[in-house]
């Protein structure tokens, strides 16, 4: 006999520590039949006690498609825009979930504020564009604030929102210029419970003979310590392809609650374990939450 899953229903005056997950087994298959008994979760160490469960397989999502338009990324941005239109064309729910798209590069452009119309961001998708010569010069000179960035769509946009939260990010993972660090990009990001999904796409010859500049380590970081995923796009893998399984994840997640056994006395982040009990699952989900008095 199945159990039946519970529907998350929050009361206004517990404070609920929501996970959201995605397990895979040995061989990287995505497994969507588990239910709350699979799972175990603490808290600094202490057995917590999983309260609300769900397949968010249903559930409305809200997502922020973040571009990197410097001029390291002109001669992919074209594959980025196709693929990111086609991605929204096939994930995006009108009237059900809501999508916002940003861009940035020496500053921060929200190109599509919160719809949830899909022709809105079909169109707003044909203005994200690289800089020209003389933006770049009324900047006073290049960069690409990428830190910044996500620390504006979490602090002015995803805070705000609730549910299911994710924002995708491509770049090449290369920072210049940003007031924020990769250490603030996280927390904004815990703080906002939403999850960052990276897609590293890079043009090797945007520096010069050599390189010399490698964002893989920096997006790992923003993927992995917010709950997210992160990927690569190269000769083995392409956008479309890298997409196809970010779509695959965003319709097999589990979302778990919990009330902690510790009341909130003081604003802090608290680290969190998340399990699944079956032998040979690894579970993808944050590690830490923002407990705000």
């Amino acid at each position: 006999m199945v159990r039946a899953q519970q529907t998350p229903t929050f009361s206004t005056d517990v404070k609920v520590v929501n996970i959201l997950a995605t397990v895979r087994n040995k061989s990287g298959a995505l497994m969507g039949q588990l239910t709350q008994d699979d799972f175990t979760v603490s808290e600094e160490g202490r057995p917590q006690t999983i309260r609300y469960f769900a397949a968010e397989t249903n559930l409305p999502l809200t997502l922020g498609l973040m571009v990197d338009t410097s001029g390291s990324q002109v001669k992919v941005l074209d594959a980025e825009r196709g693929a990111s239109m086609r991605f929204l064309d096939r994930v995006f729910r009108e009237k059900k979930d809501q999508a916002f798209i940003m861009q940035f590069d020496t500053s921060v452009k929200v190109r599509q504020p919160l719809t949830s119309s899909s022709r809105k961001l079909d169109d707003a998708m044909a203005y994200v564009d690289a800089e020209t010569e003389r933006q770049i010069r009324l900047q006073g000179g290049a960069g690409t604030l990428l830190y910044d960035a996500v620390i504006e769509a979490c602090n002015e946009i995803m805070k705000k929102q609730t549910g299911r939260k994710a924002l995708i990010v491509l770049t090449d993972g290369v920072d210049f210029g940003s007031e924020g660090t990769v250490k603030e990009s996280v927390d904004a990001a815990l703080r906002a419970d939403t999850l960052i999904y990276s897609i590293l796409y890079s043009d090797p010859g945007a520096y010069g003979i050599g390189g010399g500049h490698d964002g893989r380590r920096v997006l790992q970081d923003l993927s992995e310590n917010s709950g997210g995923d992160f990927f690569e796009v190269s000769r083995k893998q392409t956008v479309e392809q890298v997409f196809a399984i970010l779509e695959e994840e965003l319709r097999n997640q589990y979302n778990i609650g919990y009330v902690s056994d510790k009341p909130v006395t003081l604003s802090e982040f608290r680290n969190i374990q998340l399990a699944a009990k079956q032998k040979g699952l690894t579970v993808q989900a944050r590690r830490r939450y923002w407990a705000q008095r």
